[in-house]
């Protein structure tokens, strides 16, 4: 027995080795350099410069309240049209099912470059199709990316555009998992579809949809590249500048690598915190 471990452990070496050096040491180097004041030479040990910083930024709290506003607002909205999504999918009336499940899935796989390009394209103040569509029907054209809540606005819709198939898919899986046993019993009580999907198909999937609201929560604490490249590094003025946008600015930019740091651990311990409270108030009651 001692010698299959051993055996097993010689073959996950290179594996753990390559973890260490390019993933574990860089995470437990970067709380280290949270500590040192990184914009002096040489670097110098002030546990307090980086994270009192933290404390009384504007521009991190401004980060923050765009961060957790996308989060409130967002996530919940992109749960909500994936678990009608994955309902309609898995509806035995649909045709052709496995070409609506690679177009909902698709937007994933596209680039975000250049599916960034493409909904800058779509919200032109002069020739975007949504402002065309608004003078269509008699409304004005909307300036998207000059003021903050449009603009915001536009960040919501990319990535809702370009996640709600994917968690839809996963929430197939999980309707799919669910036995027809169930829906034929209560077919024969006549209860009806609304009721069967709020009280037979919701509780049995509460699992999942938790799964997918803890990833979503996870992805938007580390949203970038939306209002990198569709608001323009989080114009206008900041008002669509996130966590990871700062994260980037403050690292890249300005290479204040020990600020940069600071921020990663803050926006780390907060999805972590968010994502046990959300998984705290969906536990079941014993």
């Amino acid at each position: 027995m001692r010698y299959q471990n051993a055996t097993a452990y010689r073959f996950l070496a290179p594996y753990l080795l390559i973890f260490s050096i390019f993933w574990l040491w860089p995470i437990i180097d970067s709380f280290l350099i949270s500590f040192q004041a990184t914009r002096t030479v040489p670097w110098r040990f002030s546990p307090t410069f980086n994270w009192g910083r933290l404390i009384g930024d504007p521009a991190f709290f401004n980060a923050l309240k765009n961060t957790l506003l996308i989060l409130v607002i967002q996530v919940p909205v992109m749960i909500t049209l994936a678990i009608v999504m994955a309902v309609l999918l898995n509806s035995p009336l649909l045709k052709a099912r496995g070409l609506f499940r690679f177009a909902f899935f698709a937007p994933v796989v596209v680039g975000e470059v250049a599916y960034s390009a493409v909904f800058r394209l779509m919200f032109n103040l002069d020739y975007g199709i949504i402002n065309k569509l608004l003078n269509s029907v008699g409304l004005p054209s909307i300036d998207w990316f000059s003021n903050v809540t449009p603009a915001m606005a536009v960040i919501m819709i990319a990535v809702t555009w370009r996640w709600a198939g994917y968690n839809a898919i996963i929430l197939l899986a999980g309707l799919q998992s669910i036995p027809q046993d169930v829906y034929e019993a209560a077919t024969l009580d006549r209860v009806s579809k609304l009721k069967q999907f709020i009280y037979i198909t919701l509780p049995l999937l509460k699992p999942i949809i938790v799964f997918c609201a803890v990833l979503s929560i996870i992805g938007t604490m580390q949203l970038f590249t939306e209002p990198f490249l569709i608001t323009e590094r989080g114009g206008p003025g900041g008002g669509t500048e996130t966590l990871g946008l700062l994260l980037y600015r403050q690292g890249f930019r300005s290479l204040n690598f020990g600020y940069a740091s600071a921020i990663a651990y803050t926006m780390a311990g907060l999805a972590i915190a968010i994502s046990l409270v959300q998984l705290w108030l969906t536990r079941d009651p014993k």
